[in-house]
């Protein structure tokens, strides 16, 4: 709470010609108001007193500052608006609004049911929000006896592609383009049958493997992929060990998605692209059993469900 403290010099000067005074709290402070205190000159205490008083009864006031829509679920995402500029943290992984105000970010697969949205002004002030955010289900699949070059046994060769692989991932995955394209939500990327469901996971011989962070949609080789929404293309990659031919796009923010195992890619990295561009498509380079495209989506570390996307709000 900011209190105003006047000197009695200063009100001494200010009060000097005449018994009765107004003093006003200044323009800049949209929280304090005009006081007007009847007081003789001789009595300063009284009226530094009054001040006080009145200025804290008028300085406890807290406005809203934050409005959010979006998909409040596990795997969604949530845009929002605040003060422009204003530093902000989510379940405590900081980012920033634009000039304008908004901001998005992501709930991952295992998002808590509460998310705790803070934001911070130029002053420092502090504005709380807490979210309520939806539970999932997902597909878990067990399968024991296999032997164990199925399971996680890698050759030495295969080991050094994989870390060459993650090391061109993670330039593509910090891209942080300002330029908001995802604001109006996702289409479809591609046309097919979904096979797989985001956030399925299979258990292989009792060891817990990594969840499917994404959809996969069959479709036969060669199948356009279009970008869902407008952004930049932060990597475009034909020889990762998983992936096998990859495309990233960052819809801004931090907010990027991911196209897997295709055939062709069409694009190249710094490339802007609108939504309906074609970006490459369907194949099965990589670890993959057949034609398909794996569609993910991350928000910072966390991942998210590129086909909640297609459900983000309209006005």
């Amino acid at each position: 709470m900011r209190v105003l403290h006047v000197s009695a010099m200063a009100l001494a000067i200010g009060l000097i010609a005449c018994s009765q005074a107004e003093v006003k709290a200044e323009a800049s402070d949209p929280v304090l108001r005009p006081v007007k205190i009847e007081a003789p000159v001789e009595h300063i205490a009284q009226v530094e007193s009054a001040i006080d008083h009145a200025v804290d009864e008028k300085t406890v006031i807290i406005e809203k500052k934050l409005e959010c829509d979006g998909v409040f679920k596990q795997g969604g995402a949530v845009l929002c608006k605040t003060a422009p500029h204003a530093k902000i943290t989510v379940d405590g992984t900081a980012t920033k609004a634009d000039e304008n105000g908004n901001f998005v970010f992501g709930l991952d697969r295992d998002a808590p049911q509460k998310t705790i949205v803070k934001v911070f002004d130029e002053t420092g002030q502090e504005y709380v929000e807490t979210l309520d955010i939806a539970l999932r289900e997902y597909d878990i699949q067990r399968i024991d006896g296999l032997p164990p070059s199925q399971v996680s046994t890698f050759t030495e060769e295969q080991l050094k592609h994989i870390k060459a692989s993650s090391a061109r991932k993670k330039v593509g995955l910090s891209s942080r383009s300002k330029e908001m394209g995802f604001r109006d939500g996702f289409t479809m990327a591609v046309s097919g049958i979904k096979s797989s469901d985001f956030g399925n996971q299979r258990i292989l011989n009792g060891e817990p493997k990594r969840p499917h962070y994404g959809i996969d949609i069959a479709a036969p080789e060669g199948t356009p992929i279009y970008a869902p929404a407008d952004g930049v293309i932060s990597l475009a990659d034909d020889d990762l060990y998983f992936e096998g031919a990859m495309v990233l796009i960052d819809h801004g923010q931090g907010l990027i998605s991911m196209y897997l195992h295709m055939s062709d890619i069409d694009v190249k990295a710094g490339q802007k692209v609108k939504r309906g561009d074609q970006i490459g498509a369907v194949g099965a380079k990589g670890r993959a059993t057949g034609p398909h495209l794996c569609w993910r989506l991350k928000w910072r570390n966390r991942n998210l469900d590129p086909e909640l996307l297609t459900q983000w709000p309209h006005d």
